[in-house]
């Protein structure tokens, strides 16, 4: 066994575990486990903890470093477990130092958890990657870190203060990876839509994905990561509505659809607002699918302000749906809010997932006998503009085909190809 990583979370984890991989196997670390764990609800800190103990049992032998925004935000829930024997923060687990330590000296007891305050952190490398392991698709990270602080979140606390990285150095990326092959990249962080805040002159993202498909012609498809609506600049309405390069697929960090729980999860938006977005991009692309992340069950949720979480997702005309059942953060101003029973908000979390298989199989049935173009991610599975997944015959990882829909299965489509998709 040599470098083995288990991912958690976002996809700006998926990038940097790539990173991280590469950086230790470079340092000479062998025969360890690195998990990069997520700290957006506590199920996903208790499933972090569950492999920590499957990693253990599976490889006795092996050193077990934790890492990731849950790491960096309760270390010790990590440090306390017999069966890790490093502890690794955000910042940390990116440095070929913090490897080359382990590979050179092995791990002292007393240095069980090496996280720094991530609040001090003023720049995001931007790390170079030549693609990522098995992967159709490349994730390129342009920003870390939030300036927001929602009630609810914990993660401007693993991530530190909103960091970009600038456009010369993420174009540079971008072009090495269309060299190496790549015909679709994603743009990823943290809040992407707060990109350039921090940049001489200001850029925006707007700025950054004009600037992108313009330097480099020959990629093909450029996708967002989830974005908030309220921060889209005129330069990227403009790009969505100019070029087709970018990909009609736009997950929206929505969260709820009632103003009074928007107000109390100190976000930037009003319902209205969100609608608006959807309406204005679907003129702009009427073949435009919109995703988004709604909690169920906040604290002081009524029936009322819920209903009005259901009803946004008809008003914004939404496909995919992730639902978070409200799960309290320690150290987060929600969490010291009147709480809702658990069974109340699981209820809720339910009835929201329920409305999201609705809404997609009407998406698939309206998909069925339409001809879209698939990029492969593998043998018989590949993915629409759209990001809706597809079930196919033949095709190679990377490679984008034409694509007929012949039918679905309530979950993804199905289709037959029909040749290479052009150039």
């Amino acid at each position: 066994m040599s470098i083995d990583v288990v991912t958690f979370g976002c996809r700006l984890n998926s990038y940097e575990s790539e990173v991280m991989k590469r950086e230790a196997e470079a340092a000479g670390l062998k025969d360890a486990i690195l998990i990069n764990t997520c700290a957006v609800t506590n199920e996903a800190v208790r499933q972090a903890r569950q492999a920590v103990r499957k990693a253990r049992r599976d490889n006795p032998n092996a050193r077990i470093i934790v890492t990731g925004c849950a790491a960096q935000t309760e270390s010790s829930t990590f440090s306390e477990m017999a069966e890790v024997d490093l502890v690794l923060g955000n910042t940390e687990k990116l440095e070929r130092k913090s490897y080359a330590q382990v590979a050179a000296f092995g791990i002292d007891d007393s240095e069980k958890v090496r996280v720094n305050d991530i609040m001090s952190v003023e720049e995001t490398a931007g790390h170079l990657i030549d693609g990522l392991e098995g992967r159709a698709r490349a994730f390129v990270q342009v920003q870390n870190g939030c300036d927001h602080r929602c009630t609810f979140c914990i993660i401007p606390y693993g991530r530190g203060n909103s960091r970009s990285v600038p456009m010369g150095v993420v174009i540079d990326q971008i072009r090495r990876l269309v060299e190496n092959g790549y015909n679709e990249i994603v743009l990823t962080g943290v809040d992407i839509t707060s990109y350039g805040s921090d940049l001489p002159g200001l850029p925006k993202l707007g700025t950054l994905t004009a600037k992108i498909l313009k330097m480099v012609p020959d990629l093909k498809r450029l996708r967002l990561s989830s974005i908030d609506s309220i921060e889209a600049d005129d330069d990227l309405m403009r790009v969505i509505a100019e070029d087709e390069r970018l990909m009609p697929h736009f997950h929206l960090s929505l969260q709820a659809g009632d103003d009074m729980i928007l107000k109390r999860m100190k976000r930037r938006h009003l319902r209205a607002d969100t609608i608006r977005f959807c309406e204005d991009v679907r003129r702009m692309r009427p073949d435009v699918v919109f995703g988004a992340d709604i909690i169920a069950g906040f604290p002081t949720e009524t029936e009322e302000m819920f209903a009005n979480s259901l009803r946004i997702v008809d008003e914004c005309g939404l496909t995919h749906l992730h639902v978070f059942p409200f799960s309290p953060r320690p150290g987060t101003p929600a969490a010291r809010m009147p709480q809702l029973p658990r069974n109340l908000i699981k209820e809720r979390g339910a009835r929201l997932r329920a409305k999201g298989e609705e809404v997609l199989a009407s998406y698939l049935v309206s998909e069925v006998g339409k001809l879209r173009p698939v990029l492969i991610e593998k043998e018989g599975l590949g993915r629409t503009e759209q990001f809706t997944q597809t079930e196919i015959s033949g095709g190679t990882a990377g490679e984008i085909l034409n694509v007929r829909i012949t039918g679905h299965t309530g979950r993804h489509l199905l289709g037959e190809a029909v040749a290479a998709a052009a150039a």
